[in-house]
């Protein structure tokens, strides 16, 4: 039976997403502040295995599958290239709203990321479409993400949060600005 008093306080349980190692995470950052200039490498080895689906080994462990839609010639069994980078761009940001909440202490209960981007392709990838296009003028146009974040920080403090993390992600920077880029025969 409940009684008066239990009704009147009534005991709320909130769940937190799984937490990052915060000490290996301080470790990390100061050995980022020693050696500003340290950097890794990411390695991906692509396979084409007909019409435009491919397999990604990436590292020893994992395998990404991508794919064209039907509407691009594709069999539409993955993601097509763009959506794969606008995942690694959801990843890297909650990646980053993870690790800067810990940081702060901020304890995240809920972390999601939506994101939209305005891509075209009026070179049909060079095989003969608008062919007086310039780099500049072809992939993601515009890009759009909203973070829904929620932990036991005020929404000020996580908006804080979401827009360090934002100048701080490897990938939106990297998406963000132009970087050297070369592609050679192997």
């Amino acid at each position: 039976m409940t009684d008066a008093a239990t009704l009147d306080n009534p005991t709320t349980v909130k769940a937190y997403l799984r937490p990052i190692d915060a000490q290996g995470l301080a470790t990390f950052a100061a050995g980022g502040k020693a050696n500003p200039a340290r950097r890794g490498t990411n390695k991906v080895h692509t396979v084409m295995e007909g019409q435009y689906r491919s397999l990604s080994s990436v590292g020893d462990k994992h395998t990404v599958v991508v794919d064209e839609p039907l509407h691009l010639f594709g069999e539409d069994t993955a993601p097509a290239p763009g959506e794969i980078v606008l995942s690694g761009l959801g990843g890297c940001i909650a990646v980053g709203v993870t690790a800067v909440a810990t940081w702060k202490r901020v304890k995240l209960s809920k972390l999601e990321v939506f994101l939209e981007g305005d891509i075209g392709n009026p070179a049909a990838w060079g095989a003969g479409g608008a062919l007086e296009m310039t780099p500049p003028q072809m992939g993601f146009q515009a890009i759009r993400v909203k973070v829904l974040v929620e932990g036991d920080a005020p929404r000020e403090v996580l908006d804080e949060i979401v827009q360090h993390a934002n100048f701080y992600s490897p990938v939106a920077n990297s998406m963000r600005n132009p970087i050297p880029f070369e592609i050679s025969m192997a």
